[in-house]
């Protein structure tokens, strides 16, 4: 195990008189650059290789690959009793201050799962990871509360959280919020897609916690309002989705501008050999931990729709969401256009749905996103933006209305449904 200093020089500047609007801490929501571009057509033919993804954040995958459509089908017996984990901890055994265990406790967290029973100890001995978990399975928890005790043993320490797209950032940000409150811990969402100089102000005030994404986070440390050498902790979450979105060269000036000694945590769904070459690069002696057992969940139903010659997909899916049994529904397109178009024809019929995808502004966005989770609408049509990462309460369905362009991206489309132990099904049009 290496050892490492985590007490390091503390920027100075006026501290909060509580919780502030905006990108810091408090009830703000505003945020972040989704460069994702939607995915190419559905390709034959060889992958390229070497990293992917061309201008920073931004065009269009280049990477595609021909999938066998029978990895769309899985039936799944929904009575099937599924086995049930037994942590080797309860929180209450993790060695973190009190405070922290009430606070987790008033969360309605009972058990550590997989992922948080292995690393949390391991992330609280000072242990360098790479964790590897099948969606839905509350790893951003098991990062979050090992930092979070680690800045309440020193108030001085600073952690970096980089991801990939703007929603998550937000969503882990609200996740520490609802960790921390009333314990003083700050932090600061840096993402592109919002103004750059409320962000700024809000890097002026007092924090613990920056969460971002690459891009903007590289545009605030050029402009010296970031300075790395404060951070001791990185995070670097959903790291082949940053990977495809052709975030590397600005993952590689950050990580070059952190301290050598430092704390890197490295979370990744899938390990490729792109992905080996960033955790030799980024991390030394890292321990593995992975508790991914298989690419897509046991209690996801998966199945596909043929779309015969001369029928109309639009009319299918339409008939398709007469079926009252999907109540909940996350349908995935190819391109912002389509997405968009579809969710207009869906509303002119007379079903509730939202959309999100590169075009939309961020407000609008977040708008959609909280119309669908909220119940208000039945249906949220998106690109591969809302693929990875965003965990949406009791989703029963996702339906991929276009064919995603790698087996990655399936597997993340629908590990939106069939969180955790529930059930879900997944269903994907083939033409």
């Amino acid at each position: 195990m290496i050892k490492r200093s985590f007490n390091g020089p503390r920027k100075s500047g006026p501290s909060r008189a509580g919780q502030s609007s905006g990108f810091g801490s408090g009830p703000r929501r505003s945020g972040g650059g989704f460069r994702a571009a939607s995915s190419g057509g559905f390709r034959g033919g060889p992958s390229r290789g070497g990293f992917r993804g061309g201008s920073r954040g931004g065009g269009n995958r280049q990477k595609t690959e021909k999938i066998n459509f029978s990895k769309f089908i899985n039936k799944v017996q929904m009575t099937e009793e599924v086995a049930v984990f037994k942590p080797e901890h309860t929180f209450q055994d993790f060695k973190i201050v009190d405070a922290l265990k009430e606070s987790i406790r008033v969360k309605g967290y009972l058990l550590p799962t997989p992922i948080q029973d292995r690393t949390i100890p391991q992330i609280l001995m000072g242990s360098d990871i790479v964790g590897v978990a099948n969606t839905g399975t509350g790893k951003t928890a098991a990062f979050l509360i090992p930092l979070i005790n680690k800045v309440l043993l020193n108030r001085q320490e600073q952690v970096l959280i980089i991801v990939p797209t703007r929603e998550l950032a937000i969503q882990i940000d609200d996740e520490l919020k609802q960790f921390t409150k009333n314990m003083q811990i700050y932090s600061v969402c840096c993402v592109g897609g919002a103004p750059i100089y409320r962000q700024i102000s809000e890097l002026r005030l007092q924090y613990n916690f920056i969460i971002g994404t690459p891009g903007r986070l590289k545009d605030l440390i050029d402009r010296k309002m970031i300075h790395l050498h404060e951070f001791k902790s990185i995070v670097l979450d959903e790291a082949d989705r940053m990977l495809d979105m052709g975030f590397v060269h600005d993952m590689r000036a950050i990580m070059k501008g952190m301290p050598k000694e430092r704390h890197t945590l490295f979370f990744s769904a899938t390990i490729s050999p792109d992905i080996e070459r960033l955790i030799a690069e980024f991390l030394k002696n890292p321990l593995r931990i992975s508790v991914k057992t298989q690419d897509t969940a046991k209690n996801i139903e998966q199945d596909v729709i043929q779309i015969k010659k001369g029928e109309n997909k639009t009319d299918v899916l339409c008939g398709l969401l007469d079926n009252k049994e999907l109540t909940k529904v996350l349908i995935f397109g190819r391109t912002k256009h389509g997405v968009e178009k579809l969710s207009q024809v869906l509303t002119k019929k007379g079903i509730k749905a939202e959309s999100i995808h590169g075009d939309k502004t961020h407000g609008k966005r977040q708008y959609a996103l909280k119309l669908f989770k909220e119940n208000h609408s039945r249906v949220l049509v998106a690109t591969d933006v809302a693929a990875r990462g965003l965990d949406i309460s009791d989703i029963s369905h996702v339906i991929n209305y276009d064919i995603p362009a790698t087996n990655d991206d399936y597997v993340h489309r629908i590990g939106r449904t069939g969180r955790g132990a529930k059930k879900g099904k997944a269903i994907t049009f083939v033409e």
